[in-house]
């Protein structure tokens, strides 16, 4: 006889349905998994017998074989565990309520039949509620993730004794044994709940830096359109105190987007049970010391990296220029294309990596260039150390602003405090819905990512814009890339100030975003 009990992985950022066939028969005793497992579902099979065990069930001495199909793809994890058990507790009918065919299963099990959290719960939900499932069986641990999905019932179980009572009752009496999961803390909601911690983190904030308003208009513009940022000057001016204030000032995540990211920490295992889902928008800051694997993903079984941990929220390089250059390059691709692949022997995966580059750096190996009354780098050393950033990125890059030392008389009490983080992200949320409502129905949201063939049709210029804009183009040597970056560095400026059309005005303020001469632009 064979029982078919329906589980999954995942595959990058998305769930894959894989079906657990068991069939047990007379012969040799032996347990058998095939179909391509790795180490860690070969090992099920001892965990499997002593979980049954300790919750009281024996096997009798059979020959048993489990196929995890499609058998030519590769399994790995303990997220096969439960469902292998329950097709075991199936072949031998210690089944009296279980609809196979509309549910799926999946956990991990320790040896005293505790069922334990496994990653990528969110992706599988997902997966299995579009598969058409009614309700999925999850560890109990997983419960918060699982519920942002909706429209699927989400069954979560502590161990494996209860959830063999479980299928013992008829369906009524199984939901108020272990009732189905609805997201509420407190009598919040799931949407409440996502709003609470939105306000209710601490950020730092942009009234707080004093000066450098120039630097703040051109953080607020990257926020508004989703731009990349490079920051530019002395040590001590607040570079790395402008990066941490530019998430207090980022458009709010949407449920969808919320979703999006919170299934790429699922799947890299970030989240916790005091952080079971992601409401605000991903801010990660590598050390300059970071491997190009840890920031772009990899290993042998290829884990997202932070660009992808990053998504829809901020990449901070702190002195960028002091990340390995083969580092930093690898980030073309994502920045490009806002997705990096990975390849391996066995698998290849995709995951998302729209991420918001910003970046802080000196200008020089002693930080004062081009003030040569203090700086004392050789030109050569000024040159090696600015090359560590190759064209090509610099070329990605839509905003460079310099950061200069602050004027004394901002230290000696005369501090006029600027806009607060609050009231620059309404004017951002402002021009958010501006672009939201533009491109409702294009497959981008910012202006940032405008495809070059849709550049005409929605940054229409004049005849006098488009004059002043190819004299830029010939006289500051501009790539295409660069020019369509002006373009639509201009349009967010349009939408920021909330005008309509874009003017020479504009162009020339986003002309002026691209890089000091001793940088290369």
């Amino acid at each position: 006889m064979v029982y078919k009990v329906y589980s999954g992985r995942v595959g990058g950022v998305f769930g894959d349905l894989i079906t657990v066939e068991v069939d047990a028969s007379s012969g040799l005793p032996g347990f058998e998994i095939i179909g391509l497992p790795g180490s860690e579902v070969k090992e099920s099979k001892d965990r499997v017998k002593v979980a049954l065990k300790n919750a009281g069930i024996n096997l009798p001495a059979m020959r048993i074989v489990v196929n995890l199909s499609p058998a030519d793809e590769h399994k790995c994890g303990a997220g096969f565990d439960l469902p292998m058990a329950i097709s075991l507790l199936g072949v031998f009918g210690h089944l009296e309520h279980f609809e196979s065919s509309e549910t799926l299963c999946l956990g991990e099990l320790s040896l005293d039949g505790k069922v334990t959290s496994v990653r990528g719960v969110l992706a599988i939900v997902k997966m299995a509620k579009d598969k058409g499932f009614k309700r999925v069986i999850i560890p109990k641990e997983n419960e918060k993730e699982a519920g942002m999905i909706k429209g699927i019932e989400i069954v979560p179980v502590e161990n494996l004794e209860t959830l063999i009572a479980y299928f013992q009752m008829p369906k009524e009496e199984a939901d108020k044994f272990i009732a189905p999961y609805v997201y509420s803390n407190e009598g919040r909601s799931l949407e409440d709940e996502l709003k609470y911690f939105e306000e209710h983190t601490d950020e730092a904030d942009f009234k707080d830096v004093y000066g450098q308003e120039n630097v703040k208009r051109a953080a607020a513009l990257a926020a508004a359109g989703f731009h990349h940022l490079l920051m530019s000057g002395p040590p001590g001016a607040g570079k790395s105190l402008i990066a941490k204030c530019i998430p207090g000032i980022m458009p709010k995540l949407s449920y969808d987007e919320s979703l999006e990211v919170t299934t790429i920490y699922s799947v890299a295992g970030k989240l916790s049970e005091e952080m079971p889902f992601v409401i605000k928008r991903p801010f990660w800051s590598p050390h300059h010391s970071s491997s190009a694997q840890a920031i772009c993903g990899g290993g042998s079984m290829a884990r997202p990296g932070l660009c992808s941990l990053s998504h829809r929220g901020i990449l901070f390089l702190d002195e960028m220029t002091e990340f390995k250059r083969e580092t930093i390059d690898m980030l073309r691709q994502p920045l490009e294309d806002g997705k990096i692949t990975i390849s391996r022997a066995k698998q290849t995966f995709t995951y998302p990596a729209k991420f918001m580059l910003v970046g802080a750096m000196n200008p020089c190996p002693c930080g004062f260039y081009p003030d040569r009354n203090k700086c004392r780098c050789s030109q050569n050393a000024i040159e090696r150390y600015l090359g560590r950033l190759s064209g090509p990125i610099l070329d990605r890059i839509d905003i460079c602003v310099e950061v200069n030392r602050l004027e004394p008389k901002l230290l000696n009490g005369e501090r006029k405090q600027g806009l607060s983080s609050k009231e620059i992200q309404e004017k951002v949320e402002a021009c958010v819905n501006t672009q939201k409502k533009r491109y409702e129905n294009e497959n981008f949201k910012f202006n940032s990512q405008i495809p070059a063939a849709k550049i005409n049709t929605y940054i229409p210029l004049g005849k006098e814009e488009t004059e002043f804009v190819y004299e830029a183009y010939e006289q500051m040597n501009l790539s295409m890339r660069s020019f369509y970056k002006i373009l639509r560095v201009a349009r967010t400026i349009a939408d920021y100030e909330g005008e309509e059309k874009v003017t020479i005005a504009h162009l020339s303020e986003a002309s002026c975003y691209r890089f000091p001469e001793y940088i290369g632009g």
